[in-house]
């Protein structure tokens, strides 16, 4: 019997878990799924979803990133009112939540509205041990309440899902790795013009160019971006860097660019739809995350041939291992990042030569592969429902 799949994300920002989310209802098999997705209102990937042939689209405005308690009461029972009038419908329904405040809310109002499958996938969590404690205990006792009303998991990492399982969020036998997919034939090495992409960027066609892809927000720590060019340019002088995305840190980034005195050697790209040209013409691939779930820039790295040095955060060590086709760092150790940042762009066949052995593992990232198992785990789920 075909089933309702509805999934709900926070904003459709340019960011991995929005992408997958948008990737996952479009490929869904629609002979045995009816798809909706519900998201927050401002997200840069609104129109792509509402776009996507055979996808109910619904905007929530009332689902709010930040913590609201006046939105945060009307989101949960805005949704509730929406949820119990799909259920009244002829087909089952199965919730699928993403990101912190929708996974919270939006399997509180699932639960309330008597949906009989209630699925969250862990992206990373909502704490980490860079807030206050009060805070970060407030978002794992939430979790941990929300968990009790779920019926399977998913996690993108194995450091995610074993984390969940220590802390009590999910019991093992329901929590399963389904990796965060990307589409790899997109980012697999093609013959470009690299100095023709470069200059349309406003950057130099012959100096080596350390390239970092993130939204510019507190989890990926982009001002340590700044902070390890300036190291890498003691190291590297000619060395340039660039970044594509966006967000609320953008006026610090550039302050602290102009006081750094980096204007003409680090270039904020903003948001980007070329990334895989944008990774092709780069040397390397930094990221500064402070944590993650499992950072999607990492596999398309590795299919785009490119050498990562990056944060050894949740599930990075899954996809770059040391020595091999990148390194990973502690987050903020700047010092350690800008030396291998330096070393790869001084010796571009070390930075080849690793870029191809991120290539040759990059399978198990495979963007399908990750819809083919969500849809197993939806069938699965319904027959325990079913008895």
């Amino acid at each position: 019997m075909k089933a309702r799949v509805i999934h709900l994300i926070t904003k459709l920002e340019l960011g991995g878990a929005q992408q997958n989310t948008l990737y996952t209802v479009e490929h869904l098999d629609r002979e045995r799924f009816s798809v909706a997705l519900w998201s927050g209102d401002g997200g840069i990937l609104n129109d792509d979803a509402q776009k996507i042939p055979g996808v109910d689209f619904t905007i929530v405005p009332e689902l709010v990133r930040e913590v609201s308690p006046k939105n945060d009461w009307a989101a949960l029972w805005k949704l509730r009112r929406m949820l119990k009038a799909e259920a009244a419908k002829d087909l089952p329904v199965i919730v699928h939540t993403h990101s912190s405040k929708a996974g919270i809310l939006g399997r509180l109002a699932a639960w309330l509205a008597g949906v009989p499958v209630i699925i969250h996938s862990y992206h990373g969590f909502g704490f980490n041990d860079f807030q206050k404690w009060p805070v970060k205990w407030a978002y794992i006792a939430a979790e941990w309440v929300t968990g009790k009303v779920t019926d399977e998991f998913i996690a993108v990492s194995r450091a995610n899902l074993d984390r969940a399982v220590a802390l009590g969020l999910a019991p093992a036998d329901r929590v399963r790795l389904i990796r965060s997919g990307i589409a790899i034939g997109e980012f697999e090495r093609r013959e470009i013009d690299r100095a023709a992409k470069r200059r349309e960027l406003g950057l130099d066609p012959d100096r080596p160019l350390a390239l970092m892809v993130a939204c510019l927000k507190p989890q990926k720590c982009p001002l340590d971006f700044v902070r390890v060019a300036e190291q890498v340019l003691r190291q590297a002088p000619a060395a340039q860097f660039a970044v594509a995305g966006d967000g609320e840190l953008r006026p610090d980034m550039e302050a602290a660019i102009a006081a750094a005195g980096l204007t003409d050697q680090v270039k904020l790209l903003g948001w980007r739809r070329d990334v895989p040209e944008l990774m092709w013409s780069a040397d390397t691939l930094v990221l500064t995350s402070l944590w993650e779930g499992l950072p999607r820039v990492y596999p398309q790295s590795m299919a785009a041939g490119l050498p990562v040095v990056g944060t050894r955060v949740d599930g990075g060590p899954e996809a770059v291992v040391d020595g091999e086709n990148g390194w990973l760092f502690e987050p903020r150790d700047v010092d350690g990042m800008a030396a291998r940042i330096a070393e790869l762009l001084n010796d571009p066949g070390r930075a080849r030569e690793m870029g191809e052995k991120g290539h040759a593992r990059v399978a198990e990232f495979d963007i399908d592969l990750m819809v083919r198992q969500q849809e197993e785990l939806y069938e699965g789920a319904l027959e325990k429902v079913k008895g």
